[in-house]
């Protein structure tokens, strides 16, 4: 039997703006909201100010292990669109040591600030204020604002690649678009294109997660295809936009793997070398068949351990019953599936993260409770068996993790919202962290 972990420590990042209809602070796509780099934590919330409209950026940073959380605020972009697909991202350069943000896309123009350089390699040299980033952009440096991609974005996601940074993000519409994938250099300052891993025939990818590992991008989806609905090839259409119609999570279908050994350019699956972009259909990438209709969720979880073994969390109800399944390729490259526990309803979507000895931790919510549940699959089972070690009350939303410190200091921090007055619908942006 697991032991069961202590009490987190927590640490509240500020409130949460919960009169809105849709949650900004903890969408698992959201790659990273909390990350830590040269023993420093950094955490980027929305949050409002003097009264509950609008909202601003809030990036919050901290010296490890427990020192205290300072706060700026970049108090020139108003948010005020009220769509969870809006969320903030935070990445950072290892080589250089600039601190990236892209925010508040749903189909939009891109909207992206940086840090001066070496913030992040010196941090305790550095005031931190607002002037520290430049104002919010609508192209990467060393790409122009007329670059095709950046008019339609969503879901942009940042993440280490070596000692550079990678962004990654989907244009095109629900069931109709393509993940891009971008470089930054440290050395030179400037991003460049790399291209277009995912296409889309008739779908759109969506993504678990992008990890560099071992020298390889690995990647894993979903396709969702597209239904056809009126005014849909109308350049100004945005009926899309309202999180609402024929183009929802019911047509998401298939378990997709593939990956790259030369920083993006080059695609591979089981059957080997596919090209320079992976299409809806390509063969040695579907790792397992899921037809449409079997509640296969969009953008849930991916963790790559230590060995090269490629996690997946995602849910189906193939066996008959709707129910949370880790998806796993053991590094020699044998998929299996298992499942873990059943789904109470509702669509919150769950996250996973790999400690310093190779351990999987399956951080789970309940939707239809403010209960949030994390199990442990050892290593030393072969990933096999998913034992409870901590339940806590309070908290929603979709859990985010810190997975660069759990891997480093053995720590997991989870960045979620907690109740603060649950009667008045109240709440924070909290930090719970677990010493392993």
């Amino acid at each position: 039997m697991a032991t069961m972990l202590a009490e987190p420590s927590i640490t509240v990042l500020g409130p949460d703006p919960a009169h809105r209809r849709c949650i900004l602070n903890g969408n698992a796509f959201q790659q990273d909201a909390i990350v830590t780099f040269n023993a420093w934590q950094y955490a980027a919330f929305y949050s409002p100010l003097s009264s509950p409209e609008p909202l601003y950026i809030h990036l919050a940073r901290r010296p490890l292990p427990s020192g205290p959380w300072e706060t700026l605020v970049l108090s020139d972009y108003p948010q005020t669109v009220d769509d969870g697909h809006n969320t903030v991202q935070v990445g950072i350069c290892p080589s250089d040591g600039t601190i990236h943000l892209s925010y508040d896309h749903h189909c939009d123009i891109l909207r992206y600030r940086i840090s001066v350089r070496n913030l992040a390699t010196t941090p305790s040299e550095f005031s931190w204020t607002d002037a520290l980033f430049s104002p919010t952009l609508d192209y990467l440096p060393g790409l122009p604002s007329t670059h095709s991609h950046f008019s339609y974005v969503t879901y942009p996601r940042f993440g280490f690649l070596g000692t550079d940074l990678f962004c990654s993000f989907r244009d095109g519409k629900a069931g109709l678009g393509n993940d891009h994938f971008y470089r930054y250099s440290g050395a030179s300052g400037f991003w460049t294109f790399v291209g277009t891993p995912l296409t889309g025939v008739w779908s759109n990818p969506y993504v678990n997660g992008w990890d560099f590992r071992g020298g390889k991008i690995h990647v894993t989806w979903t396709w969702r295809g597209f239904v056809e609905y009126e005014g849909w090839d109308d350049l100004a259409d945005t009926k899309h936009k309202q999180q609402a119609g024929p183009n929802g999570a019911e047509n998401n279908f298939d378990v997709c793997y593939a990956w790259s050994e030369d920083g993006g350019k080059t695609w591979k699956g089981e059957d080997g070398i596919i090209g320079s972009t992976v299409r809806t259909g390509a063969k040695g990438i579907t790792a397992f068949e899921v037809p449409k209709g079997k509640g296969l969720m969009n953008q849930e979880a991916e963790a790559v351990d230590q060995d090269g073994g490629v996690h997946v969390l995602n849910r189906d109800s193939v066996d008959g019953e709707h129910a949370w399944k880790h998806y796993y390729r053991a590094p020699e490259g044998t998929w299996t599936q298992r499942r873990i526990r059943p789904i109470t309803g509702g669509s919150r979507r769950g996250r996973l993260a790999v400690n310093r000895g190779g351990d999987l931790f399956i951080i789970l919510p309940d939707s239809t409770t403010t209960t949030i549940r994390i199990l442990k699959a050892a290593k030393s089972s072969g990933y096999s068996t998913y034992e409870e070690v901590w339940t806590g009350h309070g908290f929603t939303g979709e859990p985010l993790v810190d997975s660069a410190r759990l891997e480093h200091d053995n720590v997991l921090s989870v960045f979620v919202r907690s109740d603060v007055e649950s009667s008045a619908g109240k709440k924070n942006v909290v930090v719970l962290d677990f010493q392993l």
